[in-house]
């Protein structure tokens, strides 16, 4: 697909997007007409009839996946309905990260879990490279192609075979902020990146710090990168680099170290700090912005939709409290990079299928959905599933991507590389967020790091 096609529909998304701000929570369910099915789904009046699964009684299967806290009790949920439904046993098994190498131990154990959900699409190449998963069946196939647009189905085939089941979407390209704050400070959602730093300059003025960074994870920092990069240097560079067909040296990626130096470089902007923010972990980067009334100790934290979990653990309320705004344009537009979780079988048999098969379908998104924090690529599924408008304009705006959706660039690149704590891209940007004037020195070792990952 071309570029002028990428950027416009990018337009489009962040247009529905950027209406997002301007709701409210809400909890009415205006999705146009539906009806209740037999199995309890609610569907919209035009839907297929429901997924038929197979009888499993007393079979056992297990599901490994790196989820914790709320994130793995919705997915609990899900796989209830599952049992209940086809009379098997199912049980989460909790996975570490990489889950490549938590695998790997399993398998050299003779235990492989039944099914896997996989973070990166790296990862799914490495586990068909290494003929563990196994292909999917006719039944999944059939959910895949009624429900999902060509782009989702791609992400989970391996040379022309279908192996996974994006269950699990997210759009990776937003910023939450505090709006007794933004309210305070006099603040105004910035469209730009020039208008980002300006905002967070009037936030700070206020006696707020206005940016809080989860940079003990690392891929939170390769996030911030990607979506600097892919507005500032264009989708075409941005399929370059993760495909690695141009050096991490190459002057695009200067130009995005640099724009970020423009934050990282203020330790004032940044809440605790660089020191601070590479002892802060994620979950509690949102939480810290959302607690403290109107003293949190930050303003405005980036990352996904899946945010609202971790907002749900505050007093906050997403549409009033907790607003959102469109990562800011550094180029010509604000990027649209997305993330997904697909499940992929490593055992042979009907199970394993069957499980597929209800993770791909419309009822099992919508149980997912229904919950919040979530976002489904689902295009089957009705929008009034989402418990309000914010997540709802979410979930519409990635479905309006299509074709056109920019995957995660890191979980497109070899694990070692990419998905790794303490390793890879990961570290060397916490080593950046450290010291981001060695811009020539990140790229140098962003490159070895790369070039050393992709040989092997």
């Amino acid at each position: 697909m071309g570029t002028t096609l990428r950027m416009r529909r990018a337009a489009v998304v962040f247009a529905a997007i950027g209406a997002l701000a301007l709701t409210g929570c809400s909890d009415d369910g205006d999705g146009g007409d539906k009806k209740t099915d037999e199995g309890g789904s609610t569907t919209g009046k035009d839907s297929t009839p429901s997924v038929v699964l197979p009888k499993l009684d007393g079979e056992k299967l297990s599901v490994a996946a790196v989820w914790t806290g709320a994130e793995q009790a919705n997915f609990v949920k899900v796989l209830k309905e599952f049992e209940k439904r086809t009379g098997a046993k199912v049980t989460f098994v909790p996975a570490q990260d990489p889950i490549v190498n938590f695998l790997g131990t399993k398998i050299a154990g003779g235990q492989p879990p039944d099914v896997a959900v996989i973070p990166q699409v790296g990862a799914i190449q490495q586990a068909v490279a290494k003929k563990w998963a196994k292909p999917l069946g006719d039944e999944a196939k059939a959910q895949l192609g009624k429900n999902y647009a060509k782009v989702w189905q791609d992400l989970g085939a391996v040379d022309g075979t279908q192996y996974g089941v994006y269950y699990k979407a997210a759009n990776k390209s937003l910023v939450w902020y505090n709006t007794a704050v933004f309210e305070n400070a006099g603040a105004s959602e910035p469209k730009t990146w020039k208008d980002f730093l300006a905002t967070a300059e009037t936030v700070s003025a206020s006696g707020i710090t206005p940016v809080s960074v989860g940079g003990a994870d690392g891929w939170t920092l390769t996030d911030w990168f990607e979506n600097v990069y892919l507005s500032q240097a264009g989708p075409e560079k941005y399929d370059q680099l993760a495909q690695h067909k141009i050096k991490w040296t190459d002057p695009s990626v200067k130009d995005a170290l640099t724009t970020l130096a423009q934050l990282f470089g203020k330790p004032s902007l940044i809440a605790g700090g660089a020191d601070g923010a590479l002892q802060t972990e994620f979950p509690a980067s949102v939480t810290q912005t959302f607690t403290g009334g109107d003293q949190p100790k930050a303003a405005m934290v980036y990352e996904a939709d899946f945010v609202a979990v971790n907002i749900g653990q505050t007093k906050a309320k997403i549409g009033t409290d907790a607003k959102v705004f469109p990562f800011p344009a550094v180029g010509a537009e604000s990027p649209v990079v997305t993330g997904g979780d697909a499940a992929i079988a490593l055992k042979d048999g009907k199970g394993a299928q069957a499980l597929l098969t209800w993770l791909a379908s419309t009822e099992a998104a919508k149980i997912a959905a229904e919950q919040g924090g979530f976002i489904s690529p689902n295009k089957a599924l009705d929008p009034a599933a989402y418990p309000n408008e914010v997540q709802r304009t979410m979930a519409q705006a990635l479905i309006a991507a299509g074709d056109a959706v920019r995957f995660d660039m890191s979980d497109q690149t070899p694990q070692s590389f990419g998905g790794t704590p303490g390793k890879g891209e990961w570290k060397i940007l916490q080593d950046f967020l450290k010291n981001p004037k060695d811009i020539a020195g990140t790229q140098a070792a962003l490159e070895s790091a790369a070039a050393k990952a992709y040989k092997s």
